[in-house]
Parts: C-alpha cells; structure tokens; sequence
C-alpha cells in the first residue's frame, strides 16, 4: 500500500498542518480525526488496515487529515463566535488546500467525507456547508445538533447561549433548516449517510437531523445501531459497510 506523509504550512490557518495519504487511485477519501484527534490516529487504530483492500485494488485513495479542535470547540477560553470563526477557517484549509492538493494527486472527481464521533461532526458539517464539493458523506456517532449535544455530555457546552450566523454554520441541523432552497437542491445530490447506536447519548440530534433533513426532501440513509456502538470495534465495521454506499461491505 503506498503511504505518504506530508505537511505545508496552510495559508487559512496560518500554521503548520500535516496529513497522511494511502493508496494511488479511486474515490479521494478525507478521514477526519475523532475530538482532538491527530492525523495518523486512523492508522493507529487500524481503521486503514480495515479498508486495506479497497485502497489496494484502487478503489479508494484515504486522506487522513489533522484537526484544530483544541483551537475552536475544545478552546474552553476563547468566545463561542472565535471558536466558530476558528472551525470555518478550518473548513476553508479543507476547501482550498486539502482538495486541491489531492486534485493534483488523484484525478478523481469523487469525493467522499469520513469521520467518527467528532469526525463525523467535521464530515458531515463541512458537506451541508460545501455539498458541491463532495459526492458522498459518512457520519459515524457523531453529534449534529449544537444545542442537544451538550444536554448528555458538559464538554459539549461549545456556545452557552450564545448564537449568530457563523455558528449557524457550524451547526448541521440548524443549516440544513436555513438553506436556501437552492442549497437544498445540492444538497440532493450528496450521499448522505449517518449511522449511531440506538442508547448512544448523541441519538437524539441524530434524530433532529433526520427530521430536519426529512422536512427539505433531502434524501439520506440514517441507520441505527444496536447498543451504544460508540466505539473503535463499531467503526471499524461502520466504515466498511458504508464506504461504498449505505447497505454496502
């Protein structure tokens, strides 16, 4: 399997950023880390060696990307307008530099967004945001919904009551509810899949998004688990069964 490492120093970000990529061909793949995760934490955890045939026969190319969560959510000191102002400069690192940089080394016009847990929040926010830019996305466990994520867990209280248009962004549920209605028609053209374990605290706001996304007619596959199935083991077989579409392995 082919595996390169890389790192520049992003322009939207201001510092230094690093990835890992596996494979030479297929779907370009962006991995986002769980919360506060770092680029080669996939690889750690086995998740590549679980799609290792898929990237072997050129199916998929797997960008692990790094993350700056300790910057925006996780940066308890700063104000919730920062921390979102934070995580939009990051999405701005994915859009204008991680794209094109892996443009230039898979010429594939498929995209595909991954994460678990809080990668599954970064994949799935930044395909609402940006649904011209990728052809599916895969949310595993993660919470997408501001307001309900921090009734189960406290670290989630990410914005108190605070609220404006830059944490709206951030927010699946709330912009998937405030899209125009020619957003909703790209939106309609994204695969979009979400799976979570039925006594996981975050089901609620999976459930809130299912219902939002339901009231737009944006289609998606929304699949529960059994258990809690928030957890390494569990993701391993998500990302299989839904890497190639929902239903798939």
């Amino acid at each position: 399997m082919n595996r390169e490492y890389h790192k520049w120093h992003s322009k939207s970000l201001d510092r230094e950023m690093e990835l890992l990529s596996f494979g030479h061909a297929g779907a370009r793949v962006i991995v986002f880390p769980t919360s506060c995760g770092r680029f080669f934490d996939w690889e750690n955890r086995g998740m590549i060696n679980t799609l290792g045939h898929h990237i072997e026969q050129g199916w998929i190319q797997v960008f692990c990307v790094d993350s700056v969560d300790f910057e925006s959510w996780w940066n308890f000191d700063a104000h919730p307008k920062d921390k979102a102002l934070r995580h939009l400069a990051y999405h701005k690192y994915i859009i204008d530099e991680v794209l094109p940089f892996t443009k230039e080394k898979n010429s594939s016009d498929y995209v595909i967004a991954l994460g678990a847990s809080m990668g599954g929040y970064h994949a799935i926010d930044i395909s609402m945001r940006f649904p011209q830019s990728f052809n599916r996305t895969i949310g595993m466990s993660g919470p997408y919904d501001m307001h309900q994520m921090s009734e189960p867990y406290d670290v989630f209280s990410w914005i108190h009551n605070y609220y404006d248009d830059n944490i709206r962004q951030c927010d699946p549920t709330e912009l998937v509810k405030a899209a125009s209605d020619e957003h909703i028609e790209k939106l309609k053209k994204l695969d979009i899949i979400f799976a979570i374990g039925e006594t996981d605290p975050l089901f609620r706001g999976n459930v809130m998004f299912d219902d939002v996304l339901k009231q737009r007619n944006v289609p998606h596959s929304f699949r529960i688990w059994d258990g809690f199935a928030h957890d390494w083991p569990f993701w391993h077989e998500m990302e299989l069964h839904y890497i190639g579409g929902d239903g798939t392995r």
